[in-house]
């Protein structure tokens, strides 16, 4: 293979790469617990946090209501991580394990 090939390959997988990246940066991921929906971007931005239910919700419930947004936060977290590997573990296979 000579290294015009080379390069032209590198290229291109750098171009997928990036398209790639902006997929996931461009969408949003949802996790939700019993009383909270979280939603977040491919940055891992917090987009918005919705309490269910908020007439239900006495001051006795926050502590609960602290621990159901950490779960739904995390599942958003989790979800992201996953298109990521989703998306991009084939280009760190190819790399030798560099994702």
């Amino acid at each position: 293979m000579n290294m015009n090939n080379l390069l032209a390959q590198a290229q291109k997988m750098q171009k997928d790469m990036e398209k790639k990246q902006k997929e996931i940066y461009d969408s949003e991921y949802e996790g939700d617990s019993q009383l909270v929906s979280v939603k977040i971007n491919g940055k891992r931005e917090v987009l918005s946090v919705i309490i269910k239910d908020k007439e239900k919700l006495e001051s006795d419930d926050l502590e609960i209501l602290e621990d159901m947004i950490k779960i739904a936060f995390n599942e958003a977290l989790r979800k992201v991580d996953s298109d990521i590997e989703k998306k991009m573990g084939v280009y760190g296979k190819q790399l030798g394990g560099l994702f």
